[in-house]
């Protein structure tokens, strides 16, 4: 159990994956942020490291924030807030922009 979160320790998500350390982590970490808020923002979603250890701070745009274990959590809790499924996969996160 992390004393700073709350959340049982897990085993490190696959996303981790060649992060020997922890700088690596965080980098690592940093980078998934970065892509969530990229994909989030639409919905009105902010996500960051918490700071002090793994998973995510979601804050919505009413200023609700909630701290998650993982990603599969964040678009659990995100899906949720908004009270329909949010697919990363879908067309208007995955397609590329035209050229001009």
């Amino acid at each position: 159990m992390c004393n700073a979160c709350g959340f049982p320790t897990r085993p490190g998500h696959w996303t981790d994956a060649g992060a020997d350390n922890a700088g690596d982590r965080l980098r690592l970490q940093m980078r998934r942020a970065q892509i969530l808020n990229r994909l989030l923002s639409s919905y009105g979603f902010t996500a960051r490291p918490p700071g002090h250890g793994p998973g995510f701070a979601l804050s919505s745009f009413t200023g609700r924030t909630a701290l998650l274990p993982d990603l599969e959590s964040v678009w659990e809790d995100a899906a949720r807030q908004i009270g329909a499924p949010i697919d990363p996969l879908a067309p208007r996160f995955t397609k590329t922009p035209s050229a001009p």
